[in-house]
């Protein structure tokens, strides 16, 4: 049933991968019970280990596994615990992301299952968000006029539809008292401008999950410098890195500094220095420094490849005389359909590991 269910595609949350692991996990439980307790056919359900963790552990576990079972029920333990829920987001939710974001960049985790653990986060700061809000509303009472820290612009860049990440530093930025423009998915540079004008922005940030979306932020960059964009540029997201923010995105953004925020935890130092007259050209000039030997280091390891011109590697090109070439003539051109073939024969010719690799 089981299998059945992921071969065909047809489970009913739709996570194979996750069923099966389940699955195989629960069998490896029941056969040490009953090799433990020789072959009896009554098997007692454990708890699982990681449930007796702590609850920033449980949360984190939770965050690198992808499990959204017990996450509000966790998230709520560690509210009642925590001073304020954004302690929350900026304790062991972007602690676990961090993880996972290491697990991503060395390979030991991949897209599918980074999506996982973004929703389980999602999920979690959905929950926190309305205590959030209330608290942030709470203190606005009576105090009039609301006056912000400063305007940002979020956006994830055109060609991409993903933005929890984007959307979880909206709420921490919100959270610290920033107005917040998420502009949402698939942005168009010319729109990303037109907000920035139009709301006044002080910071415009860049998000981007897939790799194409890497060379739209330099496109991004280059048009605003065009436009004459005078404020500073935040790129982030889990293909981003700081070397190509250095090598590939801050050389061409003239407007202000361009700077590479890790996650969301980082976003509220980075925008307050940004925001601060007193010591953003301190911070501004750290980064420019930064940048630009990573740059070095960058272009050094390139010479030490051997290059050669256009026109040499074209003289190198593979050339055949045909004359010396024996060429069979084929028995027949076109296609050739076989109606009634057995299939067994075919069937020790088949590569299954292309197959089980897809699948």
């Amino acid at each position: 049933m089981l299998l059945d269910q992921v071969i065909l595609n047809n489970s009913p949350d739709g996570d194979h991968v996750q069923m099966l692991i389940d699955y195989a996990q629960e069998e490896k439980e029941r056969i040490d019970y009953l090799k433990a307790n020789k072959g009896a056919t009554v098997v007692v359900k454990k708890v699982d280990p990681w449930r007796t963790f702590s609850v920033e552990e449980r949360l984190k576990h939770s965050l690198i596994k992808g499990i959204d079972k017990y996450i509000i029920e966790d998230t709520e333990e560690a509210r009642l615990q925590y001073p304020k829920p954004l302690h929350v987001i900026e304790g062991p939710l972007m602690t676990g992301m961090g993880i996972v974001g290491d697990y991503f960049g060395s390979g030991k985790m991949f897209l599918p299952q980074v999506i996982k653990s973004a929703r389980v986060m999602k999920k979690s700061v959905a929950h926190l968000t309305p205590f959030m809000e209330a608290e942030k509303n709470a203190g606005k009472e009576g105090s009039g006029e609301i006056t912000y820290n400063g305007t940002i612009v979020l956006a994830t860049v055109k060609g991409d539809v993903h933005d929890i990440g984007k959307n979880i530093v909206g709420v921490v930025l919100g959270c610290n008292n920033y107005k917040v423009i998420d502009m949402g998915v698939m942005q168009s540079c010319q729109a990303i401008l037109e907000m920035c004008r139009r709301e006044k922005a002080d910071i415009v940030g860049l998000s981007g999950l897939i790799t194409p979306s890497l060379d739209e932020m330099v496109f991004n960059a280059k048009q605003f410098t065009k436009a004459g964009l005078k404020i500073p540029l935040l790129i982030g997201g889990a293909t981003t890195s700081k070397m190509h923010t250095a090598v590939k995105i801050e050389p061409y953004y003239k407007g202000d500094q361009t700077v590479y925020v890790l996650d969301a935890s980082r976003a509220v130092v980075v925008v307050q220095k940004l925001l601060d007259p007193k010591n953003k050209d301190e911070y501004t000039k750290d980064i420019k420094n930064e940048y630009e030997e990573m740059r070095k280091e960058y272009y050094d390891a390139q010479k030490d490849k051997s290059f050669v011109s256009l026109a040499k590697a074209r003289s190198k090109a593979l050339r055949v005389d045909w004359d010396l070439v024996n060429i069979v003539k084929p028995s027949f051109l076109g296609t050739k359909t076989f109606l009634e073939y057995d299939m067994t024969k075919i069937i020790p010719y088949i590569d299954w590991d292309q197959f089980f690799g897809v699948w």
